[in-house]
């Protein structure tokens, strides 16, 4: 590829997918030059060639994998999966750009990788550069042939004939005759993608090629000793990652390894000093045009500032609080639609086939949804479909996903939004994405690219007739799990609140923030003075839904998410108006990290700060939108935890009415105000007829909803009414 970067003067990136695959990467980067200028002390020489091979899976040196610290990768290939999702992501919006990319026989068993070979269906030949992978079939895994690597070859190009592309089959271990087979190969393959690209461009139309790929197929451990003692080694499993573990102990391994590296003949390659010879070293392009120096790897040298307007044009006019509903998410939309309005080339939008489920549908006015295979006449009826659009659908989250990521980390902005419960299928593939940012913090030369946003929504609490299997919150959980350098956690409980957390994400780096606010029309809460105030501290008291101005409360209601709120706040009311000597102070969470320690958290509270919102002797009713046990796990340390009564998801639904739900949940307004009644000490017996009829409105309203389908109207209408 080299070679052919010289020629044609590409603009090229390489992505390593195959897991363990970082010392190709590494030495290449070495010998272009780009290794000992970005670490000076691994120097072109016998003593930098020492300390590189040195410091190679070594502690306190660096991975197997293609990691953040190494120059010229975007993509780390230690979970396997992700290499041609990521690639495509890279090649959008960068209309010269070629990335090769290989991907490893396991790799190509996994189900995100099977998934992302249709990622040709969603790349336009006019706007966006192409993706060249390489299958590269040794034969076997850890310890397992490659399913790929066991079929025909005409099953195998039936294949990929059948996914979309053109592949093309370098297949031997004849090293001389091979080098010859992948350099011609290669070059057809490039040469394709440039005339597809060039017929595109000059007609102005949009088609989808078949495109060019090529079938690696050599020995596993190619130039190693075919057997050691009476096991073959060279073309079989034990090939694999370390193919002589002993040779340390073992002497005889140890000339073996030498005799298998001699065979390289390093004497022609480098000089006495221990550089590469120049007839070699001349082979290489140079400066960004080396793979590893391209700046498109360092996305962050590439990212532009995102245009963001002003989000309080967008604001919901709320007079009082609690008094009249509204779609939040709709209303984002069309922050969301101006945003791709206004960024043309560096931003997208993602998610697996629910943009218009999840009431973002006005961004459609800005950038129809990207679609490059096949067209029908009743496409035009509401389809929003268009070779040119901003918009990413597919109903593979992993794909998606991967396509974010690799738009990201090559210098661009996006958001992917997603049902809350199926935002799980990519719990693994996220923590991957932070393990990369957070590796990147490290590494002073690693430019901070955009935040990966991640926006839910169809959550827990209104899945209604999806029942049960849409029922899981717990992405919370997994995201909390990881360094709070990198993660941010926001549940706006209202429209103008939606609006002021997404504004602040669009426009951050290095982090994965994730925003959860429900789809369906809700009430809301704050003005956008308010609301930008409420955000900013991250939680805080409403005065407005309080009583205990000037006096001890005797309980805190306390809430986080945009149901959980409403249920609060009339848990509030029914606590008022049966109870009206009750002081009651409203809490509202929206940066859940707020919640930790200042010292474990560099947005946590100190314990001062939350003294003055919780009190640290006063019983609290926290209403949350997840599993319970997380907000205990955040605030263990806290002095009043043992005041702490969380409620949230407990695992229990079915088909159920909202308010169904959350009884059976325990988060909605009669069991927490009955929840409250048993906490406050002061009440002793005295509340014990307003328990009784919260109990039975409660039983009520169960029984309504189980005979009538639907929540009793006074309850699905209330409003606040102080």
């Amino acid at each position: 590829m080299n070679r052919l970067i010289k020629k044609y003067d590409l603009n090229a990136i390489f992505i390593s997918g195959p897991g363990h695959g970082a010392p190709a990467i590494l030495s290449n980067s070495y010998l272009e030059g780009v290794y000992s200028e970005v670490y000076p002390d691994k120097s072109q020489d016998i003593q930098g060639m020492k300390r590189f091979f040195k410091q190679f899976s070594f502690p306190g040196g660096i991975g197997s994998h293609a990691t953040p610290e190494t120059p010229g990768s975007l993509h780390e290939g230690g979970e396997l999966g992700y290499s041609i999702s990521h690639a495509f992501g890279t090649v959008f919006d960068h209309p010269d750009l070629i990335s090769l990319t290989m991907v490893g026989d396991g790799e190509s068993e996994t189900g995100p990788l099977a998934t992302s070979w249709h990622s040709t269906k969603f790349l336009n030949p006019i706007t966006d550069g192409a993706v060249l992978p390489v299958l590269h079939l040794n034969g076997y895994k850890i310890n397992n042939p490659a399913v790929l690597a066991r079929v025909s070859h005409k099953e195998l190009e039936a294949l990929f004939v059948g996914y979309g592309w053109t592949p093309y089959f370098v297949e031997g271990s004849d090293i001389p005759s091979m080098h010859q087979a992948m350099a011609s190969t290669l070059e057809r393959c490039v040469n394709e993608i440039r005339e597809y690209q060039k017929q595109a461009r000059e007609s102005g139309k949009a088609f989808r090629p078949r495109w060019p790929m090529i079938v690696l197929r050599t020995p596993k451990g190619w130039t190693g000793p075919r057997k050691v003692g009476d096991h073959f080694l060279e073309g079989f499993w034990r090939a694999h990652q370390v193919p002589l573990p002993d040779v340390l102990a073992n002497k005889s391994k140890l000339q073996l390894l030498e005799e298998w590296m001699r065979s390289y003949r390093p004497e022609k390659l480098f000089d006495e000093s221990g550089a590469l010879v120049p007839e070699l070293k001349d082979l290489a392009p140079t400066g960004q045009r080396r793979m590893s120096a391209n700046p498109i790897t360092n996305g962050g040298i590439l990212r532009r500032k995102l245009h963001v307007p002003d989000f309080r044009d967008y604001g919901v006019d709320v007079q009082t609080g609690g008094t009249q509903t509204l779609g939040s998410m709709a209303n984002f939309a069309k922050l969301l639609r101006d945003v791709i309005k206004d960024n043309p080339h560096d931003f997208r939008l993602f998610g697996p086939d629910e943009t218009e489920s999840n009431k973002l549908g006005a961004v459609y006015e800005a950038g129809k949804k990207v679609w490059l295979a096949d067209y029908f006449k009743e496409d035009a009826d509401g389809g929003n479909l268009a070779f040119d659009g901003r918009v990413m659908e597919m109903l593979s989250e992993h794909t998606v996903e991967g396509w974010l990521e690799g738009y990201i980390l090559s210098g661009r902005h996006g958001l992917l939004n997603s049902y809350e419960p199926f935002i799980h299928i990519i719990d693994s593939m996220v923590n991957q994405h932070c393990k990369w940012i957070e590796k990147c913090l490290e590494v002073e030369w690693r430019v901070k690219v955009a935040s990966l946003n991640i926006l839910l929504t169809a959550t827990v609490w209104r899945q209604d007739h999806n029942g049960f299997t849409h029922q899981d919150p717990g992405f919370l959980d997994v995201v909390a799990n990881k360094s709070p350098e990198v993660v941010r956690i926001y549940l706006p409980p209202d429209a103008n609140c939606l609006l002021s957390v997404g504004d602040h994400c669009l426009r951050s780096s290095n982090y994965v923030n994730v925003i959860v606010a429900d789809k369906q029309e809700h009430l809301q809460f704050l003005s956008m003075e308010q609301a930008i105030a409420h955000c900013t501290k991250g939680l805080g008291i409403w005065d407005w839904a309080s009583n205990d101005q000037g006096f001890e409360p005797d309980l805190v209601m306390a809430s986080c998410g945009d149901v959980s709120t409403h249920e609060s706040l009339a848990a509030t009311a029914l606590l008022r108006e049966h109870l009206p000597d009750l002081k009651i102070r409203f809490v509202n969470v929206v940066d859940l990290f707020k919640l930790i320690p200042a010292a474990q958290h560099p947005h946590g509270l100190s314990d001062r700060e939350y003294k003055a919102i919780f009190t640290d002797d006063k019983p609290v009713i926290f209403n949350f939108h997840s599993y319970p046990w997380l907000i205990h796990r955040l605030t263990y340390k806290r002095k009043g935890q043992h005041h702490l009564a969380v409620r949230g998801y407990k695992e229990k639904g079915n088909i159920d009415t909202p308010l169904e739900l959350a009884i059976r949940n325990g988060t909605d307004r009669f069991s927490l105000a009955i929840d409250a009644i048993d906490r406050i000490p002061s009440l002793g017996d005295k509340a014990s007829a307003t328990r009784e009829a919260l109990l039975n409105a409660q039983i009520k309203a169960r029984n309504y909803a189980f005979h009538e389908g639907i929540d009793p109207e006074d309850l699905t209408t209330w409003t606040w009414p102080y």
